[in-house]
Order: structure tokens, then sequence, then C-alpha cells
């Protein structure tokens, strides 16, 4: 006789067990299988045949070299501007900081593919922001961005808000009582800034670099906007260029490209790691957070400084993304006379494939959301207010498919599902079944993060007095538990369908007819030449985004603070 499910789960044991086979079917196989299958013998029968014949390839050391360069680059361009956003945010009395600070946290909303289209947008020679101004290239001409330079810029400014956080968090944590000894002592606020300030939020500054390091050397839809037409390669499309040009029988050498993505990556994150590790600092635990800098009459000038400077690098690119999206051509100048929604009512009723990926992303991010955060709450409460050593294993583990770069995860998911799975004749590949299982894995760790803020919350004596009543885990964790954490685990579910709603990097390798997601549709629209039409959709997707993060943003006032990353 079968045991009944509550009797199943009655024990802790058994929900590890389960949250473990979920994680390691997930994420922590596919990725294994990756890693074994990239270091298999070439066709000569050579050990490591395959990696060595890639990383021999003058391709790969192009795209490597590439890779590189953009990307250290692109880090050093973030850094700028995230660093001087945080520390004039956080260290000086400048007004209307929490509009500011969304306004710099726009990059990190607006998913790169779609970044890339606004700023073409922007720069280019039919430019409906810059042409009236007469600062648009001439008739014809290419646009400047089709260029590695235009790649670091890009790319600058999507990472700058990784370093804006970090840094932000960094000044948040220097002992306010330093910095009033060094002020009793008569320093100036630039001395003091430079002489105790930065030294001690350094750390912090290079955590978010080397994270920054990270996500441009994984980042698929910038390069691939700007670079595939400028003929500049990098690792990410380099593998998708080999993936759609040859299929799945050329696995094995884009796995072993993979691995050579991955050891990047892992050399970013141990950096980061070895950062934040220096970054701590001994103080009594009684100084108060640091009050800011008074500027005096220089604060209107700063305050004009940075909303001149957010508004170039976050709103005018979504301005002219809007305003192609409206014109009714290219090379038509916009007017309220000339604005036309033909072209929304294409995207939207007239292009099947376009409404279908709508819907598919919809139903994707909204499973990705619901089955992450259902995951997240049973793996927080047993790694944080249990203090399972094996939870808390497996929490770490858990960020492993979101760690690596997207291209590594969808070529390690397609190197595991693309045979049947076991004991069925059934395969996910090309099916919306194998982009669920992608996001599944690479999406948990969204919605873990928020939901181990919320559990350190909670007091563990309501737990206990519920153990001590009778009540077996599931009937403390839908009775008990979940009710404390449900703010801070549909804010994470949120994050994750803002997210998922717009990715491309995992589905463009992934997809198939049928099978669209919203950042394929507009990827593809853009090259099919249909730029008004992307321009629609990318804005009603953004439109989307931006509403969900308002949501969320009512919802920060009762969560801990880090939940909402762009919470002032």
């Amino acid at each position: 006789m079968a045991l009944p499910v509550r009797s199943l789960f009655s024990s802790e044991t058994a929900l590890l067990a389960v949250l473990t086979c979920y994680v390691a079917a997930l994420g922590l196989w596919p990725l294994a299988r990756l890693f074994v299958e990239s270091l298999l013998p070439g066709a000569s029968g050579e050990p490591l045949g395959l990696l060595l014949g890639q990383w021999q390839s003058a391709a790969t050391q192009r795209a490597l070299v590439n890779t590189l360069e953009s990307s250290l680059l692109a880090t050093a361009v973030s850094v700028v501007i995230g660093t001087a956003a945080a520390v004039a945010l956080t260290l000086t009395d400048v007004r209307a900081k929490a509009a500011l600070t969304f306004i710099a946290m726009l990059p990190l909303l607006v998913p790169s593919q779609i970044t890339a289209l606004a700023w073409i947008e922007l720069t280019g020679a039919n430019s409906l922001i810059l042409g009236p101004l007469g600062l648009a290239p001439a008739p014809g001409a290419t646009n400047p961005l089709y260029s590695m330079w235009g790649i670091v810029l890009v790319m600058g400014i999507e990472s700058s808000t990784l370093v804006f956080l970090a840094v932000r968090a960094g000044l948040r944590n220097v002992p306010r009582d330093l910095i009033e000894a060094a002020r009793l002592g008569g320093a100036h606020p630039l001395r003091v800034t430079a002489s105790v300030i930065v030294p001690l939020a350094s750390p912090a500054m290079l955590a978010g670099a080397a994270l920054a390091f990270v996500t441009s050397i994984g980042n698929f839809g910038i390069p691939a906007m700007l670079g595939i037409p400028g003929r500049y390669t990098v690792l990410t499309t380099l593998i998708y260029q080999r993936l759609q040009g040859f299929g799945p029988r050329v696995l094995g050498e884009v796995a072993a490209l993979a691995l050579i993505l991955t050891a990047l990556a892992v050399i970013g994150l141990l950096l980061r790691a070895l950062a934040v590790r220096r970054g701590g600092f001994a103080t009594d635990g009684t100084s108060a957070p640091l009050r800011p800098f008074r500027l005096g009459r220089g604060r209107i000038l700063m305050e004009l400084l940075l909303w001149i400077a957010l508004a170039c690098i976050a709103i005018l690119p979504l301005l002219a993304l809007l305003a192609s999206s409206l014109a009714p051509a290219l090379g038509v100048p916009l007017s309220i006379g000339t604005a036309t929604l033909d072209h929304y009512r294409f995207a939207l009723f007239e292009q099947e494939s376009t409404l279908r990926a709508f819907v598919n992303s919809f139903m994707l991010a909204f499973a990705a959301a619901a089955v992450s955060a259902a995951v997240a709450v049973p793996l927080a409460y047993l790694s944080t207010m249990r203090r399972n050593p094996a939870a808390c294993a497996l929490d770490i583990l858990a960020d492993a498919p979101y760690a690596v770069p997207g291209t590594v995860l969808a070529i390690a998911i397609i190197l595991v599902f693309l045979p049947p799975i076991p004991f069925t004749d059934i395969s996910l590949y090309g099916t919306l079944g194998i982009i669920l299982v992608a996001y599944l894995a690479r999406f948990l760790a969204l919605a873990l993060r928020p939901t181990v803020a919320g559990m350190e919350t909670v007091s563990k004596t309501l737990d206990e007095a519920a153990q001590v009543a009778g009540a077996g885990v599931l009937r403390r964790l839908t009775s008990v538990i979940l009710p404390a954490v449900a703010p801070s685990a549909a804010a994470g579910a949120l994050l994750i369908f803002m997210t998922a709603f717009n990715e491309l990097t995992v589905s463009v390798l992934l997809w198939s007819t049928g099978n669209e997601t919203l950042g394929v549709a507009v990827f593809f629209l853009h090259y099919e030449g249909n730029s008004p039409a992307a321009a629609a959709v990318a804005t009603i997707s953004i439109a989307v985004t931006l509403a969900l993060a308002f949501f969320t943003s009512l919802m920060a006032r009762n969560l801990p603070e880090g939940v909402v990353p762009w919470r002032a």
C-alpha cells in the first residue's frame, strides 16, 4: 500500500532528498555532463582532443582575445560609471535619491538585446533623437556601435549597475566613527573620501568589477547585436554561430568552447570571492550609518550632472526605441501627425510568431517563477532555520547554473536532454519543455536569495513550538514558515518573471519553430530588417518589466533590506 504524501515527506531527510534530486537533475548533472563531454578524445583519438582542437583553433584564439579585450574594457567603463554614481548617491546630500537610484538601475532591468537595440536606434543614421540635433551619422553610414568600442560602451553601461550595487553596499558599511574622526581633524570631504572611505570600500569596488567581468564574458545579446554586423566575434557568439550552422553534431566542439568560457567565469568569481573576503574590517558594532557630506551651493551642480549623465546612459536610448516604434518608416521624422501604432498592430496581431512568443514567454516565466519559489522556501528553511549541513551545501550548489554563462548552461541542457528521457521515448529537445528546464535550473538562485533573507528574520521559536506540538515538517512549512516568508518568496518570483520574460542567452540556443520566446522574437525581427517591429515588441516588454518593477518596489517596504536591488 502506498504511503500518503504527507507521511512520505514527514521527515526532513525525505524532503532534503527530493530537493537534492531536483537541484542535481536540473543543474548539476547537465554541468557535469558538459565537463565530461568537453574532455573526450577528438576524432583522432588523442586524449583531450576536443578541448585541444578548439583551443588551438585560430577562430577560438581570436574569439578568446576579443572576449577578454571587450570584457576587461567594459569592466573598466562599468567601474567608472558605477563607482561615480554610488559615491554621489551615498556620500552626498543630493535630493531625489530614490528616483536617481531607480534610473541608475534601469540597465539592470532592461535585457541585453533590448539595450543593444535601443542604442542602435539612438546612434544610427536614422536616429529620431540625434538626427534633429544634427548629431546622427550621415545617411548610409555604418552605425559606429557596430565595433569593439560599441560593445565595450554598451556592456560597460549595462554592467555598471553591478558595480553600483557593490560599491553602495561597501560605502554603507564604512564605520561612521572613522569618518567623524577624520572630520574632527579638519580634513576636507575630498580628503576624507580619498584617504578613509575609498580604501575601506575598495574591496567592494573590486568585487563589483569582478562580477561585471563575469557578466560581460557571458553576455550574448550585446555582442550578437553589435558584434556580428561588425564582424567582431566573442566566445558566446562563436558558440551560437557554430551550433546554428552545424546543429547538434558539433555539440562536443561547442562543449569544449563552453568549458573555456566557464574557466574565465570561474576566474572572475574567484577574484570576487577574494575581494569580498578581504573586504571585512573590524568595528565595535555601534557605528551609525554614514552622514552624507553637505555640498552647499555645489549640490545643484551635482544634481544637474547626475540627471544629465543618467538620462544620457539610461533614458535617451529607451526614448529612441520608443520613437522608432512609433515612426511610420525609417527616415520619416516623428511628429504628432506621423506617429503610428502600425508596428504594434503588426507585431501583436499580424505576426503570428511574435504573438506566440509573448504567450510562450509568459507561460515559461510564470512556471519558472512559481516552481522556483516553491522549491526555494523548503530549501531556505532547511539551510537557514534548521542549519542542515547538506541543505547548506545544496544552497551553494544551486547557484552554479546561475553563476556560469547562460550559453554554457544551454549547451549542458542540450547534452542531457537531446536524447530521450531515461525509461521513456520522450525527448524535450525542440520543445518548450527544454527551455523551461533551463529556466528552472538557472533562476532558482534568484528565488533562493530573497527567501533566505526573509527566512533569517523569522524567529526560530515559532518553528520549534510547532515541532513540539507534533507538527511535521510539511505542516510547519505551510502553516508557520510560508506565511512569514511569503513576501520575500513572492519578490524572488517577480525577479524571476522579469528576467525570464525577456531572456535570450539561454533560449536562443534552445528555441525551435513554434517555440519562440520574446527575446528570440526581438533578436530575429531586428536581423530580418524589421527594426520598427522589433522596437515595438521591445517597448511592450520593457513596459511589462517596469510595471512589475514598480509593483515589487511597493512590496519593498515590507521586505528585508537587499531583497529588491533597486531600492534606494
